[in-house]
């Protein structure tokens, strides 16, 4: 990927509030064809670029599976002033992809009635960084170290430390910006982004170490496609078409990845060739594990769920109260569809 700023670095958690949602109806329409042989139209709705974490997403559409399913979509990606939630409550998409769960929590907790159909990556993959000087390896290092977090991924340091027991005043976290510079000049010795970023981290170096924050006790989910209560209710035929048929491009990328690359690529040319096809074995591990190929790719445990939110709670994310879990998710799509969804390992396991 050609940006230096990975999904946690350039997108806030926060701004899916009851009030970025003010001034947009609660209703949800998909375009359906008036004719009985014409594809319905559907819009997703990204969180960021068109990048290697859609990468299933993005054969599903060169490979014709959405059209098999009788679906037209139309792709929305984000950006940096880009907003999720709108498009998504007015209508004017059917469906979107939040980045983590937590943004699902909080658009919930605000009172934006969206909850999970499927989930991408089975777990975040945001990373502390370090140098072999220096190493983060465990929980047991972070005391002692400067941090250098994101302000829009500050309260996963809360959720860290309360996770383990650590008084928060205890680390030494310090704001930083996007790029990698503050951890290249020895102004912070760990450095937050996503491990999905692969060029950006080039440039600390191969002998790098990269801790996931599920390494630090903190579960996530990543790529979390989510609709409105109504259109799990209403549409329904039409989402699991959706997800079915990504979850088909998922199933052929993990077959030829190097090829699904190549797609991706010529389809969206701010990807960089070179670099995605070192970084595919990677997405594909964080794509499938022995839970996917025990449910099929996409699936997501509610226990996990409700972890994530008390633990959230506990560090005080929802001033007006926790979500309920029954509210946060739905497995209505993921039972329609499991027969669509390929039931693989990571790579290699």
């Amino acid at each position: 990927m050609k940006k230096l700023s990975p999904s946690l670095d350039r997108r806030s958690f926060l701004k899916t509030s009851a009030g970025a949602v003010a001034a947009f109806g609660t209703g949800i329409q998909l375009i359906i064809p008036h004719e009985a042989h014409a594809s319905a139209k559907v819009v997703i709705k990204y969180d960021w670029l068109m990048s290697n974490g859609q990468i299933g997403d993005i054969i599903a559409l060169e490979n014709g599976y959405f059209k098999e399913a009788g679906l037209e979509v139309e792709f929305s990606p984000g950006g940096p002033n880009s907003v999720t939630v709108p498009p998504v409550i007015s209508g004017a998409a059917a469906l979107g992809e939040f980045s983590e769960t937590p943004q699902l929590f909080n658009a919930r907790a605000s009172g934006v009635p969206v909850r999970i159909l499927a989930c991408g990556f089975r777990t975040g993959p945001y990373a502390l960084t370090s140098k072999p000087g220096k190493p983060l390896r465990s929980v047991e290092d972070l005391r002692g170290m400067k941090i250098g977090i994101q302000p829009t991924a500050r309260f996963l340091m809360d959720a860290i430390a309360a996770k383990n027991g650590i008084p928060i005043d205890e680390l030494d976290i310090i704001n930083v910006g996007f790029d990698k510079a503050p951890l290249e000049r020895g102004e912070v010795d760990a450095l937050g982004g996503w491990i999905t970023n692969t060029q950006a981290l080039s440039v600390i170096g191969d002998d790098r170490i990269d801790l996931l924050l599920s390494d630090l006790g903190l579960a996530s989910y990543a790529n979390v496609y989510f609709a409105t209560d109504s259109a799990v209710e209403d549409n329904a035929d039409t989402l699991a078409k959706f997800i079915g048929a990504v979850a088909k491009g998922w199933g052929w990328t993990h077959a030829n990845p190097q090829e699904a690359v190549k797609k991706a690529v010529a389809a969206y040319p701010n990807m960089d060739l070179e670099w995605e096809q070192k970084t595919i074995d990677l997405v594909l591990n964080l794509s499938f594990d022995a839970n996917t190929a025990a449910d099929g790719w996409g699936t997501f445990d509610p226990a996990s769920l409700e972890e994530q939110i008390s633990l959230y709670d506990s560090i005080g994310q929802y001033p007006d109260g926790r979500p309920k879990l029954e509210d946060v998710y739905t497995t209505k799509i993921l039972d329609m569809t499991a027969a669509e969804r390929p039931k693989l390992n990571a790579p290699g396991a």
